[in-house]
């Protein structure tokens, strides 16, 4: 009895724990609608002047404000623990909004990010304070922006524009304001590594039925 036991214990268990943690993903058919239509990049500049937009892209959105050295912890956080695992789906994106002026900033901080990675899919987007407002107020949480117009979450954008996030009032890992602190390597880890999964592998099956 003792034999069949240990048995158990050494292959029985690990199989059941991976089938418990692996289902917090697998239990989200699609990773709810929180703010539809957030709006749309329009007055916002980049570097390269290359066109930015959410349409047709699965946008990571971050808020750096007038103060982008600041931001380095959190841009490294989600550089290693969102970015590096989701650089290569097509559509999706990285954008950085910065108030105009910090230009230099951003180079400076891409060129640090890139020696551990490709950044072609980090993008910083440049505007006026009252276009940042707009943008940041067009996303509706009651979360605020500093006076320096940065904030330390990050936000899922979908292909039609609209703040994807976390609404189950009784999940214990529910991110208040559906947005996700970057200043928290464990929440990067083991809540928005998962909404992220979430939204790619919804796209993806889509895009298997239309192949179909």
């Amino acid at each position: 009895m003792k034999k069949y036991t240990v048995l158990f214990v050494l292959f029985a268990l690990p199989i059941l724990a991976y089938l418990f943690f692996s289902s917090g993903v697998n239990n989200f058919a699609k990773l709810p609608v929180i703010t539809p239509n957030v709006n749309e990049l329009t007055g916002f500049s980049s570097v390269n002047q290359k066109s930015l937009q959410f349409k047709d892209k699965i946008t990571i959105l971050i808020f750096f404000g007038d103060n982008i050295s600041k931001m380095e912890g959190n841009a490294f956080n989600l550089n290693e623990k969102i970015y590096d695992k989701n650089y290569n789906f097509k559509d999706f994106q990285f954008v950085v909004i910065a108030k105009k002026g910090q230009e230099q900033a951003a180079l400076n901080l891409e060129k640090d990010l890139a020696t551990t990675i490709d950044t072609k899919k980090w993008n910083f987007a440049f505007a006026s304070a009252e276009k940042i407002d707009a943008l940041f107020s067009s996303l509706n949480t009651t979360l605020k922006l500093d006076s320096d117009l940065s904030n330390p979450h990050a936000f899922i954008i979908d292909k039609e524009r609209n703040l994807r996030g976390r609404t189950d009032e009784d999940d214990a890992t529910k991110i208040e304001n559906y947005g996700y602190n970057t200043s928290s390597v464990a929440e990067l880890n083991n809540v928005m590594d998962d909404d992220v999964k979430v939204i790619l592998a919804e796209y993806r099956l889509a895009l298997k039925k239309y192949n179909k």
